[in-house]
């Protein structure tokens, strides 16, 4: 049997799985060790081939193959016909969007109408939040609740995990009032169409309440096991 050192942490602090250093994710690792996955600089390899506590590099090193690329499309998205991707007023779209495994629902982010807003209602991770998507950017009627994720108090953006109402009610809330959705981020599964960045697609939230479809400009990806992680900006409904 081969010896295996520790997973190192490449030390680039790019941000793309969800944390804003390695030393962050790292402090993840021991309660969701599942996280590794979101290193798009591991090659598969090196996350399924290695047994001891992960580790930061000293120095920022990249693989030759990272995690991006190590897998094929046809490994991580399934295509599939026309007849099924239709909204609940008959509209069609291209593919539903899922959340992240560990996350409680669908990442958006969002900017306040005053961004003045974030520093003054002193948001932390973890509150419980509501608000509605107003103006051109999404204009959904309903009303979202969600979990901060990440607060960034120099810009006023949010990123929060919107899920049902339940919480809420039960746990109480802070309200947002209106805000800007300024994009989303989750995996994709399934879709009738090849995804591509630089492209504009229909897309349909797994949970939307309403079950409409919505329409973003896919600026990032990145293939995984789970499926294919991507960013939507320049959203709106319809």
């Amino acid at each position: 049997m081969r010896e295996t050192g520790p997973i190192e942490l490449p030390g680039l602090d790019c941000g793309l799985c969800g944390y804003k250093t390695c030393a962050e994710l790292l402090e993840r690792l021991p309660q969701k060790p599942d996280l590794i996955k979101r290193c798009i600089h591991l090659s598969e390899e090196a996350v399924l081939g290695q047994e001891s506590t992960p580790k930061l590099a000293g120095a920022a090193q990249v693989p030759v193959e990272c995690g991006a690329c190590a897998l094929r499309p046809s490994e991580t998205l399934r295509m599939k016909g026309t007849q099924q991707w239709l909204d609940s007023l008959g509209r069609e779209f291209d593919f539903y969007l899922e959340h992240f495994p560990e996350d409680p629902g669908p990442r958006e982010i969002i900017l306040p109408h005053n961004p003045m807003i974030t520093r003054e209602m002193k948001l932390r991770k973890g509150e419980i939040l509501i608000g509605r998507p107003l103006g051109m950017s999404c204009g959904c009627p309903i009303t979202h609740c969600g979990v901060v994720m990440e607060v960034d108090e120099r810009t006023g953006v949010i990123v929060w995990c919107v899920t049902g109402p339940l919480g809420p009610r039960q746990l109480g809330y802070k309200d947002l009032g209106y805000y800007v959705a300024e994009g989303y981020e989750g995996l994709v599964r399934e879709s009738r169409r090849e995804l591509g960045i630089g492209m504009r697609y229909f897309f349909q939230p797994r949970m939307c309440m309403l079950q409409w479809r919505h329409s973003g400009l896919v600026n990032y990806m990145n293939r995984t096991k789970e499926g294919v992680q991507v960013r939507l900006e320049g959203l709106w409904i319809g």
